[in-house]
């Protein structure tokens, strides 16, 4: 007879991994449901997202300033802009100093494919997220805190 298994929590509804992991789930599937018409993915609109972000502030973008940005390994991040760069949505020039780097740009494309997939993705997170109510600022608030609390340096 096998061993009896021991959980933590009494129920799945009770533990705040399992909870997290089934509302991004959720989540992801709306996301991809709008991203999906445009041809990106979720991944790639975040990586637009990050350096469209990080473009109103500097004309000097990095693919590490990027990564940076989205939270997101660096190697993941620069092989999506590969495929960015081969969508001509965002183009590669040489750095004004460091001759290792890479300025990152949008291109006209990708601006137009960027301003499309923002109004797709935050009327989904508000239909999404509207069942909060006034309770949304607070877990906003809390997800802050808990991305970061467990950043890794």
């Amino acid at each position: 007879m096998p061993k009896e298994i021991e959980f933590q929590f009494k129920s799945p509804n009770e533990s705040p991994g399992y909870l997290l992991g089934q509302l991004t789930m959720l989540w992801q599937r709306k996301q991809k449901r709008v991203l999906d018409p445009l041809n990106i993915t979720h991944t790639q609109f975040v990586l637009l997202a990050a350096l469209g972000w990080l473009g109103k502030k500097s004309d000097v973008v990095t693919q590490v300033d990027i990564a940076t940005q989205s939270n997101s390994d660096r190697m993941m991040v620069s092989k999506v802009l590969r495929t960015l760069e081969d969508k001509n949505f965002i183009s590669r020039h040489e750095h004004p100093t460091d001759t290792r780097a890479k300025v990152i740009k949008l291109t006209d494309a990708g601006a137009d494919i960027l301003q499309q997939a923002l109004s797709a993705v935050e009327n989904a997170d508000i239909e999404f997220f509207s069942v909060l109510g006034d309770k949304l600022p607070s877990f906003n608030k809390n997800m802050v805190y808990l991305t970061e609390e467990n950043k890794e340096d």
